[in-house]
């Protein structure tokens, strides 16, 4: 094995070199990235170990383009620095406004276009998938953490019906006639997700798939992870109706999860076929293209420094927003229906109208380490207070499970400026916002509680409220007061 590696070393040597070239160009992403994985999170646990898979794959089983595609196809060197440049501008921004999710897709973008600038298309294609496992050990894991958990409820509710239990479903809430389980965040699967997509693309490339074996493996990977979550959870369900919600497995069930995966994975990873590389065809060493160095030193200006300069210096507003709430009267932040929790970071306001209560929380950024817009972890608990599926237009209904008590809400993101209806676009009108000088940021919700047969009258107020004060100057008023 050692005997092979060392053979294989001149053929991943210039893979290797633009992998490093292109850390260095977005050295402040890979280091946040590296804090990360260090963090050991849920849905990051693997990011330490993937990145490692990524060397070891690159060095013992290196990258083998395709002979006939090579002879026959320019290597597009100059198109390929031109991309560098583009990605490294796109970065430069995404990292003035710090979306960290956007920077960090740039990554595996970056290591793509120094590959490319250097060795040239036909090699970034071998080396594409390879790209695709380090693309693995990226933070973008926690997005699907709601889509698997609706999956998983949607899916665990049919099978208990179908096994004629009594139980109550409501969303991601099962309710026995003993105890009511929930089925979290923790309960996603992300982890057995993550891990066999992760299996899929090792054996994808030590197989040297084409894209045809890809999908087939990914499509197993997905599928097994998916129905193991799922098992899990089921078995859950049936122990605690069985025990009375008394059993240990209810509170300690890490290890039974690992074992059902177990369970399904190994057997697959058994039969799975193996395909040596034929010795005859072993890849070459890459020539590495002298003036895709010009391309990377472009990049390094164009991205690295300019960011550096952009961030020396950085003007702020003192001051706080206020709302012009017409017969409105301070109220204390916890007196919302719906209880919010904020981060400390943000200053909080209250009042309370005829019809609504309003909460405005705002940040201010100081230094150009500070994001825009602030990280907003789950505002209340989603578990407990379930979205209708009744929606009106500019609001949403929220209804207890426990007390069946029902809230209208209403929340809009000032980004300066610009407003936007949703996290997600509040994170991408940064970067306009941002260019503008804008420093401030604020999050505006209102609230009113439904009668006990109707949300009529709790919708009406909570859209005209939304109305007013939208159509006020800028939306919100600039208060200097200390």
């Amino acid at each position: 094995m050692l005997r092979k590696t060392l053979q294989n070393i001149p053929v991943a040597k210039p893979y290797l070199l633009a992998t490093a070239i292109a850390v260095l160009i977005f050295l402040p992403t890979w280091v946040r990235l590296a804090e990360a994985w260090l963090e050991f999170e849920q849905v990051l646990a693997h990011g330490l170990a993937t990145a490692l898979i990524f060397l070891w794959l690159v060095i013992t089983h290196p990258p083998a383009p395709n002979k006939a595609l090579t002879h026959q196809q320019r290597p597009f060197y100059k198109t390929g620095a031109l991309a560098l440049i583009v990605i490294t501008l796109g970065w430069a921004v995404l990292e003035l406004a710090r979306i960290d999710t956007l920077a960090y897709f740039a990554l595996p973008a970056g290591i793509a276009g120094v590959t490319w600038a250097l060795l040239g298309w036909q090699r970034l294609i071998s080396f594409l998938p390879y790209i695709l496992v380090l693309s693995l050990s990226l933070p973008f894991w926690a997005d699907l953490v709601p889509a698997l958990v609706h999956l998983a409820s949607a899916v665990v509710g049919t099978w208990v019906r179908w096994m004629d239990m009594p139980a109550l479903i409501e969303g991601n809430s099962i309710t026995v006639p003993f105890g009511r389980l929930v089925i979290e965040d923790g309960c996603s699967g992300i982890r057995y997700f993550a891990i066999s997509i992760l299996l899929a693309a090792m054996t994808s490339i030590l197989n040297d798939y084409r894209w045809r074996g890809w999908l087939v493996s990914l499509a197993v990977a997905i599928t097994l992870a998916l129905i193991v979550n799922w098992v899990r959870i089921t078995i859950l369900v049936v122990v605690g109706y069985q025990s009375e919600m008394q059993s240990d497995l209810l509170k300690d069930h890490e290890l039974m999860g690992w074992l059902v995966y177990g369970a399904f994975i190994i057997p697959v990873m058994y039969f799975s076929p193996v395909m040596k590389r034929n010795p005859d065809s072993q890849a070459q060493p890459a020539n590495v293209n002298k003036k895709g160095y010009i391309a990377i030193a472009v990049a390094v200006l164009l991205g690295p420094a300019a960011l550096t300069l952009a961030t020396t210096t950085t003007t702020t507003q003192p001051g706080l927003w206020s709302l012009n709430i017409a017969n409105g009267s301070k109220a204390e932040l916890q007196s919302l229906p719906i209880p919010l929790s904020m981060p400390e970071a943000l200053n909080q306001q209250a009042w309370r109208t005829a019809g609504t209560r309003v909460l405005l929380a705002q940040s201010q950024r100081t230094s150009a380490d500070n994001k825009l817009v602030p990280y907003l972890p789950a505002q209340f608990n989603h578990s407990q207070w379930l979205r209708e599926s009744n929606q009106q237009p500019g609001a949403t209904v929220y209804r207890n499970i426990l007390t069946r008590k029902q809230v209208v809400m209403a929340q809009w993101y000032q980004v300066g400026d610009y407003r936007a209806d949703s996290y997600r676009n509040a994170k991408l009108l940064q970067i306009p916002a941002l260019l503008q000088g804008a420093t401030r940021f604020a999050l505006v919700t209102l609230q009113a509680s439904c009668q006990q047969r109707s949300c009529e009258n709790a919708y009406n107020a909570v859209i005209n409220q939304k109305t007013t004060l939208q159509a006020q100057s800028f939306t919100l008023t600039n208060d200097r007061s200390p």
